[in-house]
């Protein structure tokens, strides 16, 4: 029997589960509405009632675990959401001891940007190198930093908070209390938001100022020329920082890459010596969505490998 594990991908609006491969090759998946209003231990049942169907489907025996990727703060040794604007309910909520208990199997529990990066790293862009940072571009943005092949984390659990990385100190003011964070200046609210200044309309959209910009309207093309001028002064500090050969962005504004990207790439040679003198590379990530879905496929491969190599020792 091949070994395979077994993702989840709980976001804020569909449930997905899918059986992976140790080679990354997906053996079956479910995706369903996350029914949230009925409460955390309805969104427990749907998961498990999922993996039990799909690993009746594939066999028992080669499970290896399940990861778990949610999006928000997570207590890594409890397997508890800290905190989540995402998945009301969850907060204090033991998720992983709830699955571990009815399937009796191992649970990994991670941040959802952590696993897309992993997932990046395992079967997508970054399949050729063991450190990278993956930017996620969406509501608000996110980020995975990989080392060595793992995540991370930092000593709560909360590293890789790349959208809250100050851009310009008198930028405008975030909710976390900052003023000036990335994700104020290039996520996909912050380009709506830029639209609205420009008088787009008090409903316009990220994708509806990208359409325009792909119209040739300049005040558009603006919009994302300000947004690759942030991104290029994050990505500056993180190369100078980390030293790392790749950094990855993906989510819904990647299709507007030719308009912010060449702003971008000008802002990070201006800033940074490093990338201007050897093989840095910074590009789009290649998993889309299926990234985290990957990442979380990917954790109990991992945990299980650090039990061999322990057992191994002693």
């Amino acid at each position: 029997m091949a070994t395979y594990s077994i993702g989840v991908d709980l976001g804020g609006t569909n449930l997905r589960v899918a059986a992976v491969s140790e080679q990354g090759l997906i053996l079956d998946k479910v995706c369903i509405p996350a029914v949230f209003k009925a409460g955390p231990e309805r969104v427990v049942s749907d998961i498990v009632t999922i993996i039990t169907t799909i690993r009746s489907r594939i066999g028992l025996s080669g499970l290896r675990g399940v990861g778990i990727g949610v999006p928000g703060f997570i207590d890594m040794n409890k397997g508890v959401v800290v905190g989540s604007a995402n998945l009301p309910g969850f907060q204090g909520f033991p998720v992983r001891d709830a699955i571990q208990k009815i399937l009796g199997t191992t649970i990994v529990l991670e941040n959802d940007a952590n696993a897309a990066a992993l997932g990046e790293m395992w079967i997508g862009a970054g399949r050729d190198v063991k450190d990278l940072i993956l930017i996620t571009l969406g509501t608000g943005i996110g980020g995975g930093i990989v080392v060595g092949g793992r995540v991370l984390h930092g000593f709560l659990g909360m590293a890789g908070e790349i959208g809250h990385m100050t851009v310009y100190a008198d930028g405008n003011p975030c909710g976390c209390g900052n003023c000036g964070c990335l994700e104020k200046h290039a996520s996909a609210t912050a380009i709506a938001a830029m639209g609205r200044m420009m008088h787009f309309g008090d409903d316009i959209t990220a994708e509806g100022v990208y359409e325009l910009a792909s119209e040739g309207n300049e005040r558009a093309l603006l919009i994302f020329r300000s947004m690759g001028r942030a991104l290029g002064v994050a990505l500056a500090n993180l190369i100078n920082i980390f030293n790392f050969p790749l950094y990855l962005l993906t989510g819904g504004p990647l299709p507007a890459w030719d308009m912010f990207a060449p702003t971008m790439f000008e802002e990070v040679r201006t800033r940074s010596f490093t990338f201007t003198r050897n093989g840095t590379r910074i590009e789009k990530a290649v998993l889309g969505g299926d990234a985290g879905l990957y990442g979380a496929a990917y954790l109990p491969f991992q945990t299980i490998s650090n039990r061999e190599v322990a057992a191994a020792v002693l």
